[in-house]
């Protein structure tokens, strides 16, 4: 197919299959986990409504890992991965 000149043809992404989905979850929450204990937050590019959805599983599972609140604010453009802030005065229960 012939495109008009000085343009090109919109890039289509291949959704992810069940197999990648699930190797992307395991691989990407080891990595987000390990960046939350150092760096206290993890941003990455998600530009379509299948990364943000992966993004916030991942962050629900690191959440679980850590055992510790995470929360995940994307706007459309760009996620960030955080650990929530704690309510003054209440002390996690043990």
């Amino acid at each position: 197919m012939t495109h008009p000149s000085g343009t090109r043809p919109a890039f289509r992404r291949t959704p992810l299959n069940a197999e990648e989905r699930a190797r992307s979850e395991i691989t990407f929450s080891q990595l987000v986990a390990e960046h939350l204990v150092t760096q206290g937050r993890f941003r990455i590019t998600a530009d379509s409504p299948e990364m943000v959805d992966l993004w916030q599983t991942v962050a629900r599972r690191v959440g679980e890992a850590l055992r510790r609140p995470v929360v995940s604010y994307a706007n459309g453009r760009d996620i960030v991965i955080t650990f929530a802030q704690e309510a003054p005065g209440l002390t996690p229960q043990a």
